[in-house]
């Protein structure tokens, strides 16, 4: 009787990983076009294509949903422009494809001639000036089609068809998507760094302000629109009746973006996160007299990191007063949000703000001076939060500020807070930048304010105390410890003393532990430990925290969070405290670390197996012994591949090692011995400290010594 063949089962795909599949096959097939020139072409075009299905696809809801209520609707799009007309015609491709979207004129398959599709996008408009119709001729009066095969165009818009953006689960995805999206665009293109703001500092400064439902949340900066999501996001969580739902989608949420190519991402960012009609002004947010802006204009929250080092044009400055014109760009948007903020009254408390601002808008005198008077005369500025240099790097090392005020009251004392960057680092940089956890004390000490190494307040009456009419908000951290002050030579002496008996008494106890001769045999290391892989499979829509492995035995480091939208891994390996981990690329260079609870529960790529101990046998033994340049040597001559950097190591290969093992109680002594010495060498390190501190603690010894009195010679 003939064997019957086991079909495999074919495992569904879920909804995330067919969007995020989709949106990967857009970007391959963009890659072929020879007009596209890397991702800072392809992520705006991918972004147009993706705005018109998901017009379409809302106006035919929109459709079913006014016929159900017996009326009419009257779509932004007209026949034959709408994604069902063009998008679904598979016949037009190629250079018909290409003339119909560009071209000012085309001649459709019906004979007919007729107005291109962009022309026709762009001609929108609606008696007043602020509908669906207006948003997207202001989108598309900057886009352009950039590719130049209309083969591989008629793909991605067949590709981009099959997303259903009246689905809520697949809409919730692609906003995940979409972010991460944004964040590649930032790294493409160095234009991009002017609107893109961390996403750890737009958090803060939303949850800091803490919106409300009911109130209006503005940025009169908006570029792809991180505040505004994350202030919709927040707001959202409050939504619980219809009413504050119908207030979250037609009364808070409000942005100006002059530019083109952002006007249209943000609008599409706020359209994935849910906000229905995104209400964003295309113009200059400058372009208007300052003095006519008046209590019906003003709003309760001011989120925003405006463009600073940019000058704008004379007709701009004349809207802002003589005495305050200026050509730097940020201090002109400080003043449009100080006169848009709602002022308190007997039945409001007023409005609140949120700024970031280089070092250099901080300080001055005369017109920057006049203007910083206004902000701390006339307004509560409450709290200045300092960055670090490199924060908004790759695109400006300029240190930044996160200023805080309000209308209750004019300033009393300003709070400083200097978020101090990470031991090991110089500076934030684009693969090491500011992380949200780096925050965390900012919101404890926020509501419990009190003077620290890293906090100080300063009474506004100094700050206005110069006489050459200066304010000076960019003041140094006057708590901040200075090693080389109050150096005490004798106390320091003493102190190295006391390290070298510590190191010495180390030596001997390490010494001791190893004295003895071991019973040992040689194995495999399948005999010590056996694989533990826990393989997880990617989600789009959730952010992972990333481990690394330094090689040379040197252990595990964290990496910068990856979106599981932003990776062609199908699965990701999760680590487990008290196991090993390998990377099969360069185990043989010592890439290969024991997993300590800092590392418990975060991630690596499916090239990164674990192993765990079997019993009778101690992991961190079988750790510090791959530390052993022989085991890397016997690894490399075992690998496969082809040059000295793609040698690739099997889990079989791995564990064929032989290795000495020793029984138990040795196992435990050798890593008792070893783990003394780990602090021999810690302790080393700071004597060396100490020693380095001792020859300026000398001199500052003999200067502060009473002067011996004067002896004429």
């Amino acid at each position: 009787m003939a064997k019957t063949k086991k079909t495999k089962s074919v495992k569904q795909e879920t909804p995330a990983q067919r969007l995020s599949g989709i949106i990967k096959s857009c970007r391959q097939i963009m890659r072929k076009d020879k007009g596209m020139n890397g991702d800072a072409d392809r992520l705006p075009m991918l972004t147009w294509i993706m705005f018109l299905k998901f017009l379409d696809d809302n106006e035919q809801m929109q459709e079913v949903n006014a016929q159900l209520e017996g009326k009419k609707y009257k779509p932004a799009i007209e026949s034959p422009y709408r994604w069902r007309d063009w998008a679904k015609d598979t016949n037009l491709t190629g250079d018909d494809l290409l003339n119909f979207i560009s071209n000012e004129k085309v001649t459709l398959s019906d004979g007919k001639e007729r107005t291109g599709l962009f022309y026709y996008l762009r001609s929108l408009q609606s008696e007043s000036g602020t509908e669906r119709k207006d948003v997207i001729a202001t989108a598309f009066k900057g886009i352009s089609n950039r590719m130049i095969n209309g083969y591989l165009l008629r793909d991605v818009v067949n590709k981009i068809d099959g997303i259903h953006f009246t689905n809520n689960e697949e809409i919730n995805t692609l906003s995940h998507l979409y972010e991460s999206i944004l964040k590649e665009m930032r790294d493409a293109s160095g234009d991009a760094g002017e609107f893109y703001t961390p996403r750890p500092v737009v958090r803060f400064m939303v949850e800091m302000l803490a919106p409300k439902i009911g109130e209006t949340v503005l940025d009169p900066a908006s570029g792809t629109g991180g505040f505004l999501v994350e202030a919709f996001d927040y707001l959202k969580k409050q939504a619980k009746t219809v009413e504050q739902r119908q207030t979250l989608q037609r009364n808070s949420i409000v942005g100006g973006e002059p530019k083109s190519l952002p006007f249209l991402l943000c609008q599409m960012n706020l359209l994935l996160h849910g906000l229905e009609y995104p209400n964003i002004d295309s113009g200059n947010s400058l372009r208007f007299p300052l003095k006519d802006i008046g209590d019906s204009e003003r709003v309760d929250v001011i989120l925003t990191n405006p463009p600073f080092g940019g000058e704008e044009e004379r007709g701009i400055l004349n809207n802002f007063p003589n005495d305050k014109r200026t050509a730097e760009t940020a201090l002109l948007f400080l003043q449009l949000i100080m006169r848009k903020l709602k002022r308190k009254k007997p039945n409001s408390d007023g409005g609140r703000a949120a700024v970031v601002v280089p070092n250099s808008t901080l300080a001055g005198n005369g017109i920057t001076g006049r203007i910083l008077k206004q902000l701390i005369s006339d307004f509560n500025l409450h709290t200045v939060v300092r960055l670090g240099e490199g924060v908004f790097a790759p695109y400006t090392d300029i240190p930044s500020n996160l200023i805080f005020f309000d209308t209750t009251k004019k300033t009393d004392t300003v709070w400083f807070y200097e978020v101090p960057i990470p031991k090991g680092k110089k500076k934030y940089s684009k693969s090491k930048p500011l992380k949200s956890d780096e925050l965390e004390k900012v919101k404890k000490w926020w509501n419990k304010r009190e003077e620290s190494e890293n906090s100080w307040s300063v009474k506004v009456a100094e700050l206005l105390q110069s006489e050459d009419e200066k304010i000076d908000l960019d003041l140094r951290n006057p708590n901040k410890v200075d090693p080389y002050e109050n150096l005490d030579a004798n106390l320091l002496i003493t102190k190295v003393r006391e390290a070298i008996t510590q190191n010495l008494a180390l030596i001997t106890q390490i010494q001791n532990e190893i004295s003895n001769s071991l019973t040992v045999k040689t194995v495999s290391l399948s005999t010590a430990i056996e694989e533990s892989t826990d393989s997880v499979e990617v989600n789009p829509t959730v952010m992972y925290n990333f481990a690394g492995v330094y090689g040379f035995g040197k252990g595990l480091f964290k990496r910068e969070p990856l979106s599981g939208s932003n990776t062609s891994y199908k699965s990701f390996h999760r680590l487990h405290k008290d196991e090993i981990v390998i990377s099969k690329v360069k185990g043989w260079e010592g890439a290969i670390a024991l997993i300590t609870e800092e590392f418990d529960g975060l991630y690596l790529s499916s090239q990164y197996p674990t192993f765990k101990a079997k019993e009778g046998v101690n992991i961190k033994y079988i750790a510090e012994y791959c530390k052993h340049p022989r085991v890397w040597q016997e690894l490399l001559d075992k690998s496969k591949g082809i040059g000295a950097r793609r040698n690739s190591i099997s889990v079989d290969t791995f564990l064929s090692l032989k290795i000495p093992l020793p029984e138990l109680e040795e196992q435990d002594k050798i890593v008792d011995a070893l783990e003394k010495l780990s602090e021999l060498k810690r302790k080393q390190s700071e004597l060396n400290k100490s020693l380095e501190l001792l020859t300026p603690a000398i001199l500052e010894t003999a200067f502060n010594s009473k002067p011996v009195e004067e002896v004429e010679v």
